[in-house]
């Protein structure tokens, strides 16, 4: 099972390292044909801004969008969550728009406030190790969206369908649980589009 990474900026190496540590291979996607390669893509941390244009540039938004519609999983991960959500506070235009979320930027502040912490997360039995860096959040979710954790009453982690998102950054810790629960969601897609 081949899932992808978005390779147009952030912490790509690391992504697929925690792929490969679920047993599913990690592709670099760096071109819009490589998405017919892969059954999940994950989209990562970096700039929203800077990944947007770039995913403009090369074509990726429309492609993305297909290859979502298709109900194949995509994992939004801190600037990639920015990147999936239909709304973004402050009047940024979304780029994605496929997620029912409206978020906030940096709303954990600058890289200074930037932290660690064990986090409870639905459907992972023990607390997954979570990584802060300018993080967003998540300020109102849809009635189709299914809050996964919540800290200091805020919402960090959501799913839609086959829509994952998170604020922190799993691929940085050695915990790969959420990575894990990413790829049991592309397995499921898999079965159930034979």
């Amino acid at each position: 099972m081949k899932i992808g990474v978005l390779a147009l900026q952030g912490a790509v190496t690391e992504h697929i390292v925690s792929i490969e540590k679920t047993g599913a291979q990690g592709l670099p996607i760096k071109r819009v044909e490589q998405l017919e390669e892969i059954k999940g893509l994950i989209i990562p941390g970096g700039e929203s801004t800077t990944i947007g244009k770039l995913m403009r540039k090369y074509g990726f938004i429309e492609a993305i969008r297909d290859f979502a519609g298709q109900g194949k999983p995509v994992f939004g991960t801190c600037a990639g969550m920015i990147v999936l959500a239909k709304r973004i506070d402050g009047g940024e235009p979304a780029h994605l728009e496929l997620m029912d979320i409206t978020v906030a930027r940096n709303a954990f502040g600058r890289q200074r406030e930037s932290f660690e912490c064990d986090l409870e997360v639905k459907g992972i039995s023990e607390p997954v190790r979570a990584v802060f860096i300018r993080a967003p959040l998540i300020k109102e979710v849809g009635p189709e969206v299914d809050v996964l954790t919540v800290y200091k009453g805020e919402i960090v982690t959501a799913r839609q369908g086959n829509l994952l998102v998170s604020s922190f950054h799993p691929e940085l810790t050695d915990d790969y649980r959420l990575h894990q629960y990413f790829a049991d969601m592309v397995e499921y897609s898999v079965a159930a589009n034979q």
